[in-house]
């Protein structure tokens, strides 16, 4: 049988199963990208049958197949999404769920290509990054774990770009009546030049979205209004540019902020004077939820209600028991914060746990070894509250004793040495 004849028949009978692997791919990036406020219209599709012949032939013209896994390995798109960016510059952001979601086949490949250029055009013609790339297995349920095995290839363009490429695409490699004309040709080329324009008016227009939802009492509209402020006001305070791959779970923080009624840059302002430029470790997000929350202990439980509507967080910690131990870690983590905070000098306006716990074995209060199992529990406390690889009940339980018992081992030593005079030994 002919190869071509041959794969065919297999994809009519497997294109269920690329067709939901690429709706898993593309339902996991889309949700991810909403949570950090990237605008983006994410499509998806297993490759169509009668398509996917005609590519076949046409590629067999030039090298042909000799079996069915050399064309399952040739063509690369049998899953595909496509992501469509409002605004170019958040590529980045992009970039950054790819590599946390999917697990890459290869490297990203860029267009256009470096050294190459197109005879007889005066742009650059296609501007776009593709992804080769897997599911990964733990991102995955028991029942859908299968969908890992498919390779799916992720087009990342602006609208623009998208739009173009469809037209050039269909036109000029797919001709009804024969090869395109020399006017035909300059007027795609006419209309690639007006869509590279047209991405830089959308870079203009997104810094003009920043600069107005920086507006001192316009309340933030949405999370991608928060997004934009956030990213203007954290290069203000880093000293230097963060792009949209730090931001995190913005769409919960701004659910906070609405509750607490602080969603205006002038309320907000305030908590964003501890920002640090970690952000591959600590979002922007995390950090200011963070400093919401060292103000006042109330707001813990009103940020993991928030939490429970998008993630489904409370049957993650199955059940009761699990609840009732994330309650007991909260609750000793407030006391441990307010031993720290009373240990500080009376003139100190520092309240993040890190800073605080820093300032304290500077001077002596307390010791390595006790700054180093605080910090320990503070990365536990950080998985709790921000819902990273949250543990069971009984591994919650034993991180509350060790707690309590170094709170109370601070306590006792400030007591003891007077505050300033601990020793600094291990």
């Amino acid at each position: 049988m002919d190869p071509i004849d041959e794969f065919i028949g297999r994809y009519l009978r497997e294109y269920d199963f690329y067709a939901e692997a690429a709706r898993l791919a593309s339902d996991a990036i889309k949700l991810d990208l909403d949570a950090a406020g990237v605008r983006a219209i994410v499509t998806h599709r297993a490759k169509e049958s009668r398509r996917l012949e005609a590519k076949c032939r046409q590629r067999d013209l030039a090298t042909p197949y000799e079996s069915v896994a050399d064309i399952y390995n040739d063509i690369v798109d049998l899953a595909g999404i496509r992501i469509a960016l409002y605004f170019p510059g958040e590529r980045d952001q992009v970039d950054k769920s790819v590599q946390k979601l999917f697990k890459l086949a290869e490297a990203p490949i860029f267009f256009p290509k470096p050294g190459k250029t197109r005879a007889g055009k005066r742009f650059t013609g296609y501007s776009a990054v593709h992804y080769r790339a897997h599911l990964r297995e733990d991102s995955l349920t028991e029942s859908t774990r299968r969908y890992s095995t498919a390779r799916v290839e992720i087009q990342v363009a602006s609208v623009l770009m998208h739009a173009w490429s469809e037209v050039e695409h269909d036109l000029a490699y797919k001709p009804l009546e024969g090869s395109l004309s020399e006017e035909e040709e300059a007027i795609l080329d006419e209309l690639n030049g007006l869509v590279l324009a047209g991405e830089i008016a959308l870079e203009r227009l997104q810094k003009a979205g920043k600069a107005r939802s920086s507006i001192s009492d316009r309340r933030f509209a949405n999370h991608y209004d928060l997004a934009a402020f956030l990213l203007d006001r954290a290069t203000k305070h880093l000293d230097g540019p963060v792009t949209d791959s730090g931001l995190g779970r913005v769409d919960q923080l701004f659910e906070l902020v609405r509750a607490l009624e602080l969603d205006t840059p002038r309320k907000l302002s305030p908590y964003l004077g501890a920002l640090h430029g970690n952000v591959d470790v600590r979002p922007l997000a995390e950090q200011v939820v963070d400093e919401l929350l060292t103000e006042d202990a109330t707001r813990y439980e009103l940020y993991r209600s928030i939490q429970s509507k998008y993630t489904g967080r409370d049957r993650a910690y199955g059940g009761n028991a699990a609840r009732l131990e994330l309650g007991r870690f909260v609750a000793t983590w407030i006391l441990f914060e307010e031993t720290l905070r009373n240990l500080l000098p009376g003139s100190s306006q520092i309240s993040a746990p890190m800073s605080m716990l820093k300032e304290l074995t500077i001077s002596g209060i307390i010791n390595r070894s006790q700054a180093r199992e605080a910090n320990s529990l503070r990365q536990f406390r950080n998985q709790l509250v921000h819902g990273r690889n949250v543990p069971p009940a009984d591994v919650i339980a034993s991180a509350t004793d060790a707690l309590a018992r170094l709170n109370e081992s601070i306590r006792s030593g400030s007591l003891g040495n007077g505050a300033g005079q601990g020793s600094n030994e291990d």
